[in-house]
């Protein structure tokens, strides 16, 4: 039979005190409203910085004297933006050191022809050009296909017939300029300035340098030209020329770089706008300024360095409670934490990335719906992913007026790291804060109720152990002096052990002052029905019954029924007696060290002389030694209960008495072949007054006492007795176990 889980009291708190965790369900509740605050702050805050640095711009029209910034429109490939470059350029004819050259070049093909317009099978030609800036320098690269690359001959005087590249510019101070890069052989260019191709001599420009390299499908030219060459028109074009000495086939280019009116436009990042902007560099925001063409004019700040920063911060922070308290309960929870708590936190809260791409960053023209409204006059603000959705990007756009027209936007973007670094920050310490607070409740909690459920169980202890499996009072529950509900439950306890003990003990002393009390009047109707016998007697033999002179004694039978109720009745207090002075000889006898197999072979034998008519088998025991501490009177006197009611229950006059020892212990078997017990009697068999004779009704009164005295002199010799029906047959066995002293 499996067994019944108990639910207690350490099981009830501990369960209660599970409704503790409901409060990092709260904590996490109030940490998301705080991260939305900080969010919706967030917002507000990089709104208000596009909308300072948009104020320190507004009707500054010499920040956007660019012609490109005034264009109704833009021509791609004709209209060129210069990428700001993060290093200078290696003038060798390679591209390893552009950054994302396939990206930011244009290519020029059969759309892009300045004179003649070929077909596409008669065009020979086509090139991918870039643009970028850094420095005092404005940097160029064309790549150039061409089926036949014709040099310029060592002796010719003209610089046009071969291929060779044109560039056009109007400087600064207006005035517009020619330049031919037109080589002999591969390598270090030849640059000269012209005015008039046909008339003019070229002259050597030695302020633009750079290298051309020969390349399998055509060659490479890698230019670098002084920023003061030019102010914001630009045009070049490639001229291919099929046969030495020959006149051009075909020209491609950004514009026909033969007039200043022809020239396209060249955007260059404002240095003016940077510096404004520069000041900004040091939060954790990237900043773009953008006209009207979505073209970059200016940028500042990166949101992947802002990341490390945080990072930073919090190691920062970190590193600042380590060195808080250095005590040993402290350091002790801060290994548990830093070993247990912060990788399980690592893998439930989300993290802000490391790193992250985000190709904004490498735009030419920045786009989205926010900088679309600032360019139309209204602020927005929107939430992103990054290219990769790794990072959630907040940007912020906010219109650049000049004279009430927009003509560029300031566009501020922040990640969340910072806000989710904060949170996990801020979730960490609660979680942390929390789960010490829920251990030390629940241990508390635990330690309560340990220290309850051990009252309880000691007071339940005691006051099982002051009622014995028969009844009896056999011990006292103390009182407990604790002012609290189990004091109070102990003290009623102990009060009412005490009352049943009184009581009990009333009850156990009835009999002998009840057989007290009723031998004198006993005595009295005995000795009256005594008298009245004689004179019934008397009077009987004075009468003379028939005619031959006879006489005949007639007895009273109610008289008889009286005199043999008298002796039944004084038998039963006699048997009385006998009960409760056994029991008191007991409480006063000594106990001594015996043989317990002279007495056993002594009693077997003269069972034998007192039950003729029953057969006897035991085994004998004179050889061994078995050795009891008790009274061998008593003993005897317990083997002739025992046997007298298995004598009597016997159906075939049978009685079988066996001796074992084991485990310290000497087993006593007496077995008859009689009716078995009714359930549950086995025990309630040895309590006083309690008889089951249904079928052996005689003169002889039975009140269950012979048994209960057996197991008075077992318990005064540390034994046990007990009545057990045979598994296989019909009939008792009555098992008494002594213990044996070596």
């Amino acid at each position: 039979m499996a067994m019944k889980w108990r639910f207690g009291l350490r099981s009830k708190l501990l369960l209660l005190s599970g409704f503790l965790f409901t409060i990092p369900w709260f904590g996490y509740q109030y940490v998301w409203e705080m991260e939305k605050y900080l969010r919706y702050g967030q917002e507000q805050t990089i709104i208000g910085t596009a909308r300072a640095l948009a104020t320190a711009m507004h009707e500054r029209a010499n920040l956007f004297n660019n012609q490109a910034s005034f264009l109704p429109s833009v021509e791609k490939g004709k209209d060129l933006y210069s990428y700001g470059l993060s290093a200078p350029i290696q003038l060798d004819g390679l591209n390893q050191d552009w950054p994302d050259f396939a990206n930011k070049a244009h290519f020029y093909q059969q759309n892009n022809q300045l004179y003649s317009q070929l077909t596409p099978e008669q065009l020979s030609i086509n090139f991918t050009a870039a643009v970028g800036t850094y420095g005092k320098y404005l940097y160029l690269y064309f790549v150039v296909i061409d089926d036949k690359v014709i040099y310029r001959d060592s002796n010719a005087r003209s610089i046009v017939n071969n291929d060779h590249l044109e560039l056009a510019f109007i400087n600064p101070q207006n005035v517009f300029s020619r330049f031919i890069i037109s080589n002999k052989t591969t390598g270090w260019i030849d640059a000269y300035r012209i005015t008039d191709i046909t008339d003019d001599i070229p002259v050597p420009a030695r302020q633009i340098q750079g290298h051309w390299r020969d390349t399998p499908q055509g060659y490479n030219v890698e230019v670098r030209v002084p920023l003061t060459e030019f102010n914001d028109n630009i045009a070049f074009a490639v001229h291919d020329v099929d046969s030495p000495l020959g006149v051009i086939e075909a020209s491609l280019g950004s514009a026909d770089p033969s007039s200043a009116e022809t020239l396209g436009t060249i955007l260059v990042p404002s240095p003016e706008i940077e510096r404004i902007v520069k000041g900004m560099s040091y939060t954790n925001s990237s900043i773009w300024v953008v006209d009207q063409h979505h073209r970059v004019l200016a940028t500042t700040g990166n949101i992947k360095k802002a990341n490390g920063v945080w990072n930073k911060r919090v190691n920062l922070d970190n590193q600042r409670e380590d060195n808080a308290d250095t005590s040993f309960i402290y350091s002790v929870w801060l290994t548990f934490e830093n070993n247990i708590l912060k990788p399980l936190y690592e893998i439930i809260l989300t993290q802000p990335p490391r790193n992250f791409i985000d190709q904004l960053y490498d735009s030419e023209n920045l786009t989205g719906k926010h900088i679309e409204s600032a360019l139309a006059g209204e602020p927005m603000s929107q939430w992103r992913l990054s290219t990769d959705q790794q990072a959630v990007v907040l940007s912020a756009a906010y219109p650049i007026f000049i004279d009430e027209h927009v003509k560029g936007a300031v566009i501020v973007e922040e990640t969340t790291n910072g806000i989710r670094t904060l949170r996990n920050q801020a979730l960490e310490k609660l979680f942390s804060s929390i789960l010490a607070i829920m251990l030390l409740g629940a241990l508390a909690f635990f330690l309560f109720a340990s220290r309850i459920s051990n009252r309880i169980r000691t007071l339940s202890n005691q006051a099982e152990m002051a009622i014995d499996e028969h009844g009896r009072i056999s011990g006292n529950v103390d009182t407990s002096t604790t002012n609290d509900e189990i004091g109070d439950l102990s003290r009623s306890f102990s009060t009412a052990v005490n009352r049943l003990g009184q009581y009990n003990h009333y009850l156990e002393n009835m009999s002998s002052r009840l057989s007290h009390e009723l031998r004198t009047p006993i005595a009295v109707v005995r000795t009256s029905l005594e008298t009245l016998a004689i004179q019934q007697q008397t009077l009987s033999s004075q009468n003379l019954n028939n005619e031959n002179g006879q006489t005949t004694e007639n007895e009273n039978p109610y008289l008889v029924r009286a005199q043999h109720g008298i002796e039944r009745l004084s038998l039963i207090l006699t048997n009385m007696n006998e009960a409760t002075r056994i029991e008191q000889m007991l409480q006063n006898t000594d106990k001594t060290l015996f043989d317990l197999a002279p007495v056993f072979n002594g009693c077997m034998q003269g069972y034998r002389l007192i039950y003729p008519n029953i057969n006897f088998a035991f085994n004998d025991i004179s050889s061994a030694k078995l050795k009891v501490l008790g009274s061998p009177e008593h003993i005897a006197q317990l083997l002739d209960k025992v046997i007298a009611n298995a004598v009597e229950f016997s159906n075939d006059a049978n009685v079988e008495v066996s001796v074992k020892e084991s485990n310290q212990q000497v087993i006593l078997t007496i077995s008859n072949n009689g009716e078995l017990l009714p359930e549950q009697m086995s025990e309630q068999l040895f309590d006083s007054m309690v008889s089951i004779r249904t079928k052996h009704n005689n003169e002889q009164p039975h009140l269950g006492l012979g048994l209960y005295i057996a197991r008075l002199i077992c318990q005064f010799h540390n034994g046990t007795i007990k009545a057990v029906n045979k598994q296989n047959a019909q009939g008792v066995d009555v098992l008494i176990k002594l213990p044996l002293v070596k």
